[in-house]
């Protein structure tokens, strides 16, 4: 498939956690800053995400959880690209102003003809890309390779989509930060949601990881990077 090479970069749990809830009222980014033992070290993740690729995908659900589509003074530009896919919408007109004014361009991936980036879509610095009843993933990042030469790019949506990905053979690469923290909940995201494996025949959907490196960071924090092996073997 001729599609960019993309990394899967997400700050988790021991337990493999997301979200420390199971609704938007929190969050990582808010909670984690609060708990003694896991606020020390929390600064590296976000020292790595400043590597990360200069294409984000992300989701209108989790940049509105962080507050995109709130005010924001004196917001600094940045080189990085940021896609979102934002059907709902949750992304308000504020909101995609601040993403045009925060970076280089603006991609907007909805099936929702109202959304309010197409008040926008005279700026020079967005594209929406429209799909009339669902996204079909594949083709899209065909495209985003083809049309917009997108060679690389990092992924950080939430647990839902990942799923989508990873079933999809869209990841190639995971870039995880273990924070050292146990946060539980059967309904608490994880790092791959979607339809849970019913049947044999389903192994299929599975993805092998192959280890690339492990670094042991400050704090009882850990960064570990894997190569997906996204053609799966059964015997």
């Amino acid at each position: 498939m001729n599609k960019p090479i993309t990394t899967l970069f997400m700050l988790m749990s021991v337990d493999g956690k997301i979200s420390t809830s199971d609704n938007d009222s929190l969050d990582v980014d808010k909670d984690f800053p609060r708990i003694i033992g896991v606020k020390e070290g929390l600064y590296q993740y976000y020292e790595l995400e400043k590597e990360t690729d200069l294409y984000s995908f992300n989701s209108g659900r989790v940049l509105a959880k962080v507050g995109i589509n709130n005010k924001q003074d004196n917001i600094k530009k940045l080189p990085v690209s940021f896609l979102v896919i934002d059907n709902q919408p949750h992304l308000t007109l504020l909101g995609v102003e601040n993403l045009l004014a925060k970076g280089k361009r603006l991609f907007v991936i909805t099936t929702n003809k109202n959304h309010p980036a197409f008040e926008k879509q005279k700026e020079s610095n967005i594209e929406i890309i429209y799909y009339e009843n669902a996204i079909d993933f594949v083709n899209l990042f065909q495209r985003l390779k083809d049309e917009f030469d997108i060679d690389r790019l990092t992924i950080q949506t939430g647990s839902e989509l990942n799923s989508i990905f990873l079933r999809n053979k869209l990841i190639d690469k995971i870039s995880i930060v273990v924070a050292p923290v146990l946060i539980g909940g059967k309904n608490t995201a994880s790092l791959i949601g979607g339809e849970s494996l019913h049947a044999v025949d389903e192994l299929i959907n599975m993805k092998a990881l192959k280890l690339e490196k492990v670094d042991v960071l400050k704090n009882s924090y850990i960064h570990l990077k894997y190569n997906v092996v996204n053609e799966t073997e059964i015997k």
